[in-house]
């Protein structure tokens, strides 16, 4: 049996969903939901198969955000984290009409470096997917390991995140190598060139997942979108630097509705 994890909160009058990253599950957003209940009433997801979304085989790109998309309430804004990031994405090019505005955080279209694109060498994903068969814990420490690299707080915000990680059941193999695998392979860098929907990318400036200048680069593939790079942040913003992470958030979506 299957059951989506799917928390609502907050008192404002427009929706945000909120997508986590790879291995993690919704409690990521812990401290910015307080910052941000009175402006919207936030949709907390674990994504499938991760968390308490149980029951879940691994799924692909376009299937992962068709499920979310079920239950997503109608033209809401949506915010994902990194493999989040994708997710989103995914659904807003497969229902545009259904999304107000698009948030991703640390993401990039294509994670996997290539020699002519910033990021991830695939031989590191191939290793991690490797891995994981032998023990899933360390995997998953290791990965969250390289999320914080170079912030002035990098040994509590990894703290952080591994107790996020272990407070909540643990995903299966199969759904963390079914992630990676996305990760791996795919590529949004074409296909999202003429999506219409509103589009903030904000990125950390010491990042090591998703390099700065996947920022510089997607400004002149993709003109209509807007991108913010917090300094001092690495892979997740919204734990380093929360304050200046929701003032990009709320600055962006103040005139949407």
């Amino acid at each position: 049996m299957t059951s989506l994890y799917w928390h609502t909160s907050g008192s404002g009058d427009r929706d945000l969903v909120l997508l986590h990253g790879w291995g993690l599950n919704a409690e990521v957003w812990y401290d910015i939901v307080p910052r941000l209940s009175a402006q919207f009433r936030l949709h907390l997801v674990d994504l499938p198969g991760y968390g308490r979304s149980q029951g879940f085989d691994a799924m692909s790109l376009p299937q992962m955000a068709g499920t979310l998309l079920e239950r997503a309430p109608e033209r809401a804004i949506w915010l994902g984290w990194s493999l989040g990031g994708l997710v989103a994405s995914e659904a807003a090019l497969q229902a545009p009409e259904r999304i107000a505005s698009l948030i991703t955080v640390a993401s990039s279209p294509r994670f996997a470096a290539s020699e002519a694109w910033p990021g991830i060498e695939p031989r590191t994903l191939e290793d991690f997917q490797c891995q994981l068969s032998e023990n899933y814990s360390r995997t998953v420490a290791r990965f969250i390991g390289l999320q914080s690299i170079g912030t002035r707080n990098a040994r509590e915000d990894t703290r952080t995140l591994k107790q996020i990680v272990l407070a909540q059941p643990s995903p299966a193999f199969e759904v963390l190598n079914g992630g990676l695998e996305i990760l791996k392979t795919a590529d949004l860098r074409e296909t999202m060139i003429n999506l219409s929907t509103p589009l903030l990318r904000i990125y950390g400036y010491l990042d090591g997942l998703v390099p700065r200048r996947v920022a510089e680069l997607l400004d002149k593939c993709w003109p209509g979108s807007q991108s913010k790079v917090i300094a001092h942040a690495a892979h997740a913003p919204f734990i380093s630097h929360p304050h200046e992470f929701c003032d990009h958030l709320l600055n962006f979506t103040a005139d949407i509705q």
